[in-house]
């Protein structure tokens, strides 16, 4: 009689609001290896990126699942399953995407067993520590989906499937972007633990993009090398990015910070329409039609 009780108390939980799962349609076979910008340096990095997805995406939802038990609030409930209904789908998305790749002998098993070793020591730390690094890597996913979305003139160089992948997954991590969070503050709201692990995750997750990045880039030098203007252009777009990241990236370290102070309603709205509209992607269909950015 309890277990039936519980069932139906989880089967009648109020919806997340503004948190949509969506299945991904995309083929990632038919996506050029040089796709963001013609840039081999931009897309070996997105590249490398997404090689982390699949056992990153898990590990955020372990780290939630954890303590889930220890939240009280049903709103914030709603939101952690639809937070890992997302989740599920990005894994299975970026698996299909780093697959397509291994047709053309891209070296990504070795770094991915290497992952692995570390998602295993990872997953015994405290489960303070585990929910704080995903606190900092969803903030990190949330900026560069926003940087994405809010660089139109360089997605229109994009494959049509690159720009289902990509911006599918940045709507998403922006829409997410505050439930490990939320569910940190109400579990610990240990604040200063939750800056030093960024400060540490910061420094590992870029270091850890560059290496991937550049191991890619070696493995398909050949094609690579000569495009000189497509690396140049893909240098000049990551520092870019990166200042222009910056003072969002800082914010999360100021005191009373929350991931809902960045506001993305707008371009939410502009490429939900956009994906509804151009891409004919079913999980947009459904959503009421926002007005385009004129």
């Amino acid at each position: 009689m309890t277990q039936v009780t519980a069932e139906k108390s989880y089967q009648n939980r109020p919806k997340a609001i503004g948190i949509t799962v969506r299945r991904p349609q995309f083929n990632p076979k038919v996506i050029r290896r040089h796709y963001f910008a013609n840039s081999p340096v931009m897309s070996h990095l997105l590249t490398a990126l997404s090689s982390t997805f699949p056992i990153g995406e898990q590990f955020f939802v372990h780290s939630v699942r954890n303590v889930r038990d220890q939240v009280k609030d049903e709103r914030l409930q709603a939101q952690i399953a639809a937070f890992i209904g997302q989740e599920a789908m990005h894994s299975k998305a970026h698996a299909d995407f780093n697959d397509a790749w291994r047709r053309d002998n891209y070296n990504l098993d070795r770094f991915q067993a290497w992952l692995g070793r570390k998602d295993d020591y990872v997953k015994n730390l405290h489960p303070k520590i585990q929910l704080a690094i995903t606190c900092a890597f969803e903030h990190f996913t949330a900026l560069l989906g926003g940087y994405i979305l809010r660089h139109p003139e360089v997605l229109s160089t994009l494959d049509e499937d690159a720009v289902k992948l990509w911006v599918w997954h940045a709507i998403e991590e922006i829409e997410h972007r505050s439930v490990a969070f939320d569910v940190y503050q109400a579990v610990y709201g240990d604040d200063k633990i939750r800056c030093m692990i960024m400060r540490s995750v910061t420094t590992g997750f870029a270091s850890l993009t560059f290496y991937s990045a550049a191991k890619l880039f070696m493995q398909d030098k050949k094609n690579s090398l000569p495009k000189v203007g497509g690396n140049i252009f893909g240098v000049y777009l990551l520092g870019k990015m990166f200042m222009q990241m910056m003072p969002e990236y800082l914010s999360y370290f100021k005191t009373g910070f929350h991931p809902s102070d960045i506001d993305y309603t707008e371009i939410l709205q502009y490429w939900k329409a956009r994906m509804a509209e151009d891409y004919q992607i079913e999980g947009f269909l459904h959503e009421a039609k926002p007005v385009l950015l004129s």
